[in-house]
């Protein structure tokens, strides 16, 4: 049984995403991208603007689909890292343009400042982690190992 291609397949998937997830790189990546989820979450009550709802509310759900989407992608589902960094990167980009996007009067120099460089952030952590799945990714393929 312990010989059975799927089992090792399965094992070398496990392997993999275990060594992506000891390096330095990816553990500061999945750190830093958790405390932006949360920030974001929470920064209508610390910036100040909690009173500008749909704002509110957006950077709400946003925070935590980001804390969400980037807290364990390395770990759990490697094959499915490239894309979550992707929608990462999205979720940063609608982060910066919410502001004026979001219904109501809710462009505020701070929820400006606050959205803008927090999206950034969030953006370039997104771009940071898919470079870091590509990058193993292409190691595998050069390898001879197909990728999934």
């Amino acid at each position: 049984m312990e010989t059975h291609p799927d089992i090792v397949a399965m094992r070398n998937r496990h392997e993999m995403a275990e060594r992506a997830t000891s390096t330095p790189a990816a553990q500061a990546i999945e750190s830093l991208a958790f405390l932006t989820g949360v920030y974001l979450a929470a920064s209508p009550w610390i910036a100040g603007f909690s009173n500008l709802s749909a704002l509110a509310v957006n950077n709400l759900v946003v925070g935590i689909a980001y804390a969400l989407l980037m807290s364990g992608g390395f770990g759990r589902a490697y094959e499915r890292t490239h894309g979550m960094a992707w929608a990462a990167c999205a979720l940063g980009a609608w982060t910066v343009v919410a502001p004026w996007v979001v219904s109501g009067d809710v462009s505020t120099t701070r929820t400006v400042v606050n959205n803008v460089i927090i999206g950034a952030i969030g953006f370039l952590l997104g771009l940071a982690a898919s470079a870091m799945a590509n990058e193993r990714r292409s190691s595998r393929a050069g390898r001879g190992t197909s990728a999934p």
